[in-house]
């Protein structure tokens, strides 16, 4: 009966022992360029991001983003920011399945707020030694959007072990964000 039972308990934990893919670290600060363009003639907008990620245990990571952006011919801008954990489970040597949930909020100023929140999952890799890349599905809602699907792809492009050049690109309902910049790793 205690070997069922370890066996058992063992067999349960199995998903769980999995570490990240040989080449994937959910420990980097990167900063850089972002820029939101906008469908039904709404304006563009565009400024500056600095985005994070910590692991706090071989599966689980939380990560930050935060993005100040000024809304092009008018004296208007923004700051938005998000707050996650995500879970990762390798599904190969070199790739991870990967799935987030996150807190958002979109400050306005004077003119008012929207938070809510997001989950998305996908797939992340090691292309290569030096390239890195994901694809995730998404899903976002709350006081100010009515629930809305996104597709999100980024890749990093590695110069060494520490120092790389990130990019993403959000598809949203007709918008595009997308950032750029360079990534440490640790």
């Amino acid at each position: 009966m205690k070997r069922s039972l370890l066996a058992l308990t063992l067999a349960a934990a199995l998903p769980f022992a999995a570490s990240a893919a040989e080449g994937v670290s959910y420990n980097y600060v990167e900063a850089g360029y972002t820029a939101t363009n906008l469908s039904d003639g709404l304006p563009d907008a565009d400024g500056w991001a600095a985005r994070g990620s910590v692991a706090f245990h071989p599966n689980f990571h939380v990560f930050g983003d935060y993005a100040k952006q000024d809304i092009d011919n008018t004296s208007l801008d923004f700051d938005q920011w998000r707050l996650g954990v995500g879970y990762n489970h390798q599904i190969s040597p070199r790739a991870d399945l990967l799935t987030r949930v996150a807190y958002e909020k979109v400050d306005f100023g004077s003119l008012g707020n929207a938070d809510g929140w997001s989950v998305e999952a996908g797939a992340r890799g090691a292309l290569t030694n030096r390239l890195e890349g994901y694809a995730l599905a998404g899903y976002e809602d709350g006081d100010q959007v009515d629930g809305d699907f996104y597709g999100r792809l980024g890749a990093t492009v590695k110069f060494n072990q520490n120092w790389g050049v990130s990019g993403d690109v959000k598809f949203s309902d007709g918008d595009t964000a997308w950032f750029v910049g360079p990534r440490f790793t640790w």
